[in-house]
């Protein structure tokens, strides 16, 4: 870096960004790499603080931070996304549509493990909305080694980090299980939430049926829902452990593959996900989803909805950021809850 004078530097180019910072308005580069200095400038760059301005000089090998910036959001960036910059060595990268966020923890960690490197993101498994920031990436020095970037790149592969899965259109066989309701004493309030929260994942119920608390006739209507033209079960009601309560039995005989009956998460222990023959996620749904405004249903409908299989051991996971706080003004999932993968 060559070192000028504020007041001798008309003519020249800059070699990096000038950042200015205007309290509660303005923070960004004032003056951008590679502008010309004029001389109604040097007043301006005087009052920003500069004294000096540097003009870059690289050195061979050396690339500067905008050029690393360009490694790192190759790296990071996958499908579904868009990114604006660079400024200052520095990428945001954005969402271009309402999807399921996909992130490769462990691959994250080997470009964060250097501290001349940084990439900061959003959680894994989160929906997100179209132009929703996904993350954002810098390069720490103003110039680095170009093989040390090429050498990340390598060590990182060719499969980027990030990636957002699209919500798809899905057909909902919604079951009710319950006497109480089947008989007609009671009213069916849990099927009307059921059916609000899955509209915001390009879900719909198309179809609806009240059964009984018999744990054949429960079985018996989720293997007439397999045969129907849907995509997904759900069952809402009967799955504590109580004696009267059916439907978690019925789900497993049905299942080809349970993947749990049970969830560290509350609210939503109790809830219950396994997959057909055929591949169509069957969930049975506890109580608190009725009434609760965030629980076990809203982290696992994301991925339902995007077609991404969910495995037991997430489920476990979830323990570490299952405790749903339940604050006075929810803001899920802007929070710690299902934080745990």
């Amino acid at each position: 870096m060559k070192e000028v004078p504020v007041e001798k530097s008309v003519g020249m180019v800059l070699g990096h960004d000038i950042t200015e910072i205007i309290k509660d308005k303005f923070k960004g580069p004032r003056f951008k790499k590679g502008h010309i200095i004029k001389e109604e400038d040097i007043p301006i760059l005087k009052k920003i603080g500069k004294k000096n301005i540097y003009i870059f000089e690289l050195e061979e090998g050396m690339i500067h931070e905008d050029q690393a910036a360009e490694y790192l959001r190759d790296m990071c960036m996958g499908k579904n996304m868009y990114a604006k910059g660079p400024s200052e060595g520095k990428f945001d990268v954005f969402s271009e549509l309402d999807g399921l966020l996909k992130v490769d923890i462990e691959r994250l960690l080997k470009i964060n493990i250097d501290p001349q490197m940084m990439v900061a993101s959003r959680h894994n498994n989160m929906p997100v909305r179209k132009d929703d920031k996904i993350f954002g990436t810098r390069i720490i020095p103003l110039v680095i080694e170009k093989e040390k970037m090429e050498s990340k790149k390598a060590e990182i592969g060719r499969e980027a980090i990030f990636n957002i899965l699209p919500f798809i259109h899905q057909k909902i066989g919604l079951i009710t299980t319950g006497s109480e309701i089947f008989s007609g004493l009671i009213k069916d309030t849990f099927s009307p939430v059921v059916k609000e929260k899955v509209k915001k994942y390009n879900l719909e119920v198309t179809e609806h049926v009240l059964v009984s608390d018999d744990s054949e006739d429960i079985e018996r209507e989720i293997k007439k829902m397999l045969d129907k033209d849907v995509d997904i079960i759900i069952l809402t009601g009967g799955m504590s452990v109580d004696p009267d309560d059916k439907t978690p039995k019925a789900i497993t005989n049905v299942s080809k593959n349970l993947v749990t009956y049970g969830a560290p998460v509350l609210p939503g222990a109790m809830f219950c996900l396994g997959y057909s023959d055929e591949g169509k996620p069957i969930m049975g749904l506890p109580g608190c989803v009725m009434y609760e405004r965030s629980t076990i249903f809203d982290i696992i409908l994301p991925r339902i909805a995007a077609k991404d299989l969910v495995k037991a051991e997430e489920i476990a996971r979830l323990g570490h950021g299952g405790l749903c706080l339940q604050c006075r003004t929810c803001t899920y999932p802007e929070c710690s809850f299902g934080k745990g993968v």
